[in-house]
């Protein structure tokens, strides 16, 4: 359990239990229950900014009304050459101000965001999906890896937890299991395999403090693993979703023109704002109401173990109580304290 105890120190939660940034249903909301459970909430900004209509600090003030205990912010790498790194460096910043001290990133190469984080005191974990992603992750000094599977919601690995696992051992950092765990035995699974924590996203869509549409909660509830495919009809990029009607009428493929105007640079940047533009719409609507089971709905293939909706403490105890059972959860003594920042 040592690299368990490792991260447990980096986030000084009370257990090793993450909620990821999730657009559009990241919100203060959220994240605080889950870090008010004993977890760790992450927040997404561009949800909490474009969705919701927070200024960050304001939100993170909105958290810290609910809780004091610890959270964490995602900031991608990629598009740190066009407006997006100003407003990224200024999330970073904003959240690190308001006590943040551990950093997830994810698409690229993090070597700026590392140095900050690192000068103010603040760990960062990035997302990869093989071994070469996490070798330029490590290159750029960053203090564990988050494992995201094949089995994962949103943009889903190509390897399974345990092959990932076998891979990314090698580096000796604590590493996050991120994918296809929706019930206490699999987090226990996870956690027995020897993954310092684990981060859900398709379960906490699945709890009462989540602002996702009804329909949307119902929809997860009757899933089953097989029900999860891959499209890349939403944002350009295979993305995990329910197979409603919908998504087969769209396809899974990226369209043709799409295609061919991404082998070219200025092509590229055309074709991923408009699918950003369209997926945004389109997704945020499964916060606003309205779905149908026409719509399109984001979820791993956890939705097998999930079969009720809860609070996010039940949710948080429940899978705890597992993992306490089988031995596989970290309790630090008094005399061996995590970091202090657990309330």
């Amino acid at each position: 359990m040592v690299n368990q105890q490792v991260f447990l120190k980096h986030s000084g939660s009370r257990y090793p239990l993450m909620c990821g940034a999730m657009f559009p249903w990241s919100d203060p909301g959220l994240v605080g229950a889950v870090s008010a459970a004993g977890g760790f909430g992450e927040i997404q900004p561009v949800s909490f900014t474009y969705v919701h209509g927070y200024a960050l600090d304001k939100a993170i003030d909105r958290i810290q009304e609910r809780t004091l205990n610890p959270f964490s912010i995602n900031i991608l790498v990629e598009g740190s050459q066009d407006r997006y790194r100003a407003t990224a460096m200024g999330w970073l910043d904003t959240a690190i101000d308001k006590g943040c001290r551990f950093v997830t990133t994810a698409l690229g190469k993090p070597t700026d965001i590392v140095k900050i984080a690192h000068d103010r005191g603040a760990v960062v974990y990035h997302k990869v999906t093989n071994l070469r992603h996490a070798e330029v992750a490590m290159s750029a000094g960053v203090d564990g890896l988050i494992a995201v599977n094949k089995r994962a919601g949103g943009h889903a690995g190509g390897l399974s937890a345990e092959e990932l696992f076998v891979q990314l051992s090698q580096f000796g950092v604590p590493l996050v299991c991120a994918g296809g765990v929706g019930d206490p035995s699999a987090y226990g699974d996870a956690l027995e395999m020897g993954y310092a924590a684990v981060l859900m996203g398709t379960r906490f869509l699945a709890s009462t403090e989540c602002l996702a549409d009804e329909q949307y909660k119902a929809a997860i509830l009757r899933a089953q693993e097989s029900d999860i495919v891959l499209t890349e009809r939403v944002t350009g990029v295979p993305l995990a979703v329910i197979n409603t009607p919908e998504v087969q009428r769209l396809g899974y493929s990226m369209p043709f023109w799409a295609r061919i105007m991404m082998k070219q640079p200025n092509g590229k940047k055309l074709v991923r704002l408009w699918f950003a533009f369209r997926s945004g719409q389109s997704l945020k609507k499964a916060v606003r109401g309205g779905l149908t089971p026409q719509d399109i709905y984001q979820a791993g293939k956890s939705v097998g173990g999930i079969t009720s909706v809860q609070s996010v403490a039940e949710i948080v105890e429940s899978f705890n109580q597992e993992a306490t059972r089988r031995g596989v959860l970290y309790m630090p003594s008094k005399s061996d304290p995590q970091n202090g920042s657990f309330g």
